[in-house]
């Protein structure tokens, strides 16, 4: 199966996408080419492929939870470069506008 110009341009006035002349041409190219390797791929035999849904067999590779103590309020904060009693200060970034 291949696509032509005008299969191209029905594709883009779907898309409300507006091309070139070379746009065009190149895109009706390109089309033809994924549809040529798609052929290829479906020469291939694959009655006996276990269907993937990830490549990589990876279980559960996050680490335990575990319950720690935090981290003191007075730890937390002595490099804070302004600070209010318990809390960090920053910068105000929303106006009430």
């Amino acid at each position: 199966m291949a696509v032509s110009r005008e299969d191209v341009e029905n594709i883009a006035k779907l898309a409300k996408l507006k091309f070139t002349e070379d746009e065009l041409k190149n895109l009706t190219r390109d089309m033809n080419k994924i549809l040529t390797y798609m052929d290829k791929l479906n020469e291939l035999d694959t009655d006996n492929v276990e269907p993937l849904s990830n490549p990589i067999s990876n279980e559960n590779v996050l680490r335990e939870d575990k319950l720690e103590e935090s981290i003191p309020t007075e730890e937390a904060l002595k490099n804070a470069p302004d600070r209010t009693d318990v809390f960090f200060r920053v910068p105000k970034v929303i106006s009430k506008e």
